[in-house]
Formats: C-alpha cells, structure tokens, sequence
C-alpha cells in the first residue's frame, strides 16, 4: 500500500466517524437574532448560546447579509422549554449533553 492509499484510507476513516460542521441556513431578518440578543432573550451568557448551538437546542442561521445568529423559532423553543421543564427533565438535558461532548 503506498503512501498515498494509506492517507486516502486515513481520510476515508475520518470522514465516517459522524463528525460533522454545524451548517447554518440562511433566513430573512424577522426569522434570525443575534447571538447576543438571543442572549439577552434568554437570560443567559453568550458562551452558553454557543453551547446549545454545539448541542443543537438553538438553531444557526445567517441573515441575508450572512451575519451568523440564530432562529428565532428556536429560541422560542428553548425559552418555553426552560420555563415549563422539570427539574428532572433538565437533569437529564444536562446529563445528555455532557456525555455528548465526550
């Protein structure tokens, strides 16, 4: 095997291991917010905005001058979810999302 066949190889491995790039679609500006408004519409940080990014409870997006942010369908989602889950419901978000980092 050559050199070249086993970094295609290497590759071919990578690429299946179901690693993949948060894709954000683009929306019109009344469907996108900010990742700081969104923020401040749920009462958090922003580094914990991009965490329920990486965690895909919030949705990326792009504006139409590609400005990346968020839906605000999913935020929406997200602030009703807050205020109506249990605490075991959200011990379990918790649990779920950490072990997914791993």
């Amino acid at each position: 095997m050559t050199d070249q066949e086993r970094q295609q190889e290497r590759s071919r491995r990578r690429s299946e291991r179901g690693y993949f790039p948060l894709k954000a679609e683009r929306v019109e500006d009344d469907a996108w917010m900010s990742q700081p408004e969104a923020a401040r519409h749920l009462g958090i940080t922003l580094i914990r905005v991009g965490m329920l990014i990486a965690n895909g409870h919030l949705a990326p997006a792009e504006n139409p001058t590609g400005q990346a942010g968020v839906t605000t369908t999913s935020v929406q989602t997200e602030k009703t979810w807050r205020a109506n889950a249990t605490i075991p419901a959200k011990f379990a978000r918790l649990l779920k999302d950490t072990i997914n980092w791993f």
